[in-house]
């Protein structure tokens, strides 16, 4: 099972308490991402291209902290940028686990090996590495070459001392059925504890946007590899059953982006962890002031493609909740890989992109900039 029975009661219970206090909207995995800055360049990321000063940006261990009190979620999963680039990561992590929340730490694991003294296991930690197919395709993905290798080796050596390990592993649409079959026969016998997977989104700043999935592809993708595993019973997911039956085409689902908040360097960002369109500064003005109803599949055109975890994931554990009997089914068949698929959601209403992203970046080069200045200023005479 990739997710710990711990886990699961933790998670459910809190999902009912939500449910019974009739809450419509609520968190279920906080994004934290302390900095932007990264030890890789991989061309479909839309986290690195900022300017320097930007990437020099941390969030510290209060502020991080800070987030996970006031969000609340069970779930916090730590990103970036590459995370264990931050210098006080392990007392923010420490931090988390004393507030008995389960933390993810996502990594390319170029730094991970070296780093693995300063963190203890626990039943709330997971080590969650990216790696997005076999070597040739996760060194291609990471756009350099003995990346794998070095993640596969971190892995190893976490395993060895008693850690989990979840692997994160993002399908683009150059990705075939059977080489990304193989390699979850790969990570299964590598002893890694879960396997989360998600189609690709297309970041607006990412430098290739050429080769993200659309919906239907990223249906009949997941359909062919799910086949190849007797409906994905044969590994272990870090995710619902739901979502891969969702994946699979079988579950016509509306995002809730409230579901996966995030918190950077700017701020709260809204609307979701893939779009960037405002910031705010506490949790309260992002859940009450965001025109939710302006987002997702159907509203908006940016998100038409999208059906990546971090916005569907929530959904499908909301649906788990509603209808357990339905979630147990798919558990125990696996999930559908023939048949009709169910109807999609129509785009005809959706409104058009705006391209606001750069006003954020010129927000925050002038908040650096004035601080720099004041700090240059003689001290005031007595």
């Amino acid at each position: 099972m990739g997710i710990p029975l711990r886990q699961i009661a933790y998670v459910g219970g809190y999902v009912v308490r939500q449910h019974l206090k009739r809450r419509k909207r609520y968190p279920l995995v906080l994004m934290l991402e302390p900095l932007f800055r990264c030890n890789l360049a991989c061309a479909g990321c839309g986290k690195i291209d900022y300017p320097d000063k930007i990437l020099n940006q941390r969030l510290s261990v209060a502020d991080c902290l800070q987030a996970v009190d006031e969000c609340g979620a069970p779930v916090v999963s730590i990103a970036g940028g590459e995370p264990l680039l931050h210098r006080e990561l392990p007392e923010v992590v420490r931090g988390i686990i004393e507030r008995k929340k389960f933390v993810y730490l996502c990594t390319n694991a170029l730094l991970m090996e070296k780093k693995l003294n300063q963190y203890q296991p626990s039943p709330f930690f997971v080590w969650s590495v990216h790696l997005d197919g076999d070597k040739a395709m996760h060194d291609k993905s990471v756009c350099q070459e003995g990346v794998y290798d070095r993640a596969v080796k971190a892995i190893q050596a976490a395993k060895a001392r008693g850690f989990r390990v979840n692997i994160n592993c993002t399908l683009f649409n150059t990705a075939e059925a059977e080489p990304v079959a193989k390699f979850f026969d790969t990570v299964k016998a590598l002893g890694v504890d879960g396997i989360t997977v998600s189609p690709g989104y297309a970041y607006e700043r990412a430098p290739d946007q050429q080769h993200f999935l659309n919906r239907t592809k990223t249906k009949q993708l997941f359909r062919d590899i799910l086949k190849r595993g007797r409906g994905g019973k044969n590994w272990s997911f870090s995710q619902s059953t739901m979502f891969l039956d969702f994946l699979a085409g079988n579950q016509t689902y509306h995002c809730t982006p409230w579901g996966n908040p995030t918190r950077t360097v700017f701020g709260w960002q809204r609307p979701c962890y893939l779009l960037g369109e405002g910031y705010v500064k506490t949790f309260r003005e992002l859940m009450e002031e965001t025109d939710w109803d302006g987002y997702g599949v159907g509203n908006y055109e940016k998100c038409a493609d999208c059906m990546v975890h971090s916005g569907f994931e929530a959904t499908a554990v909301q649906d788990t909740v509603k209808n357990p009997l339905k979630a147990a089914l798919v558990s125990l068949r696996g999930v559908r890989t023939e048949g009709p698929m169910a109807p999609d959601i129509p785009l005809d209403q959706q409104r058009p992109a705006q391209y606001v992203f750069s006003r954020h970046v010129e927000r925050m080069m002038t908040d650096i900039h004035e601080r720099e200045a004041v700090a240059k200023l003689p001290p005031a005479a007595e």
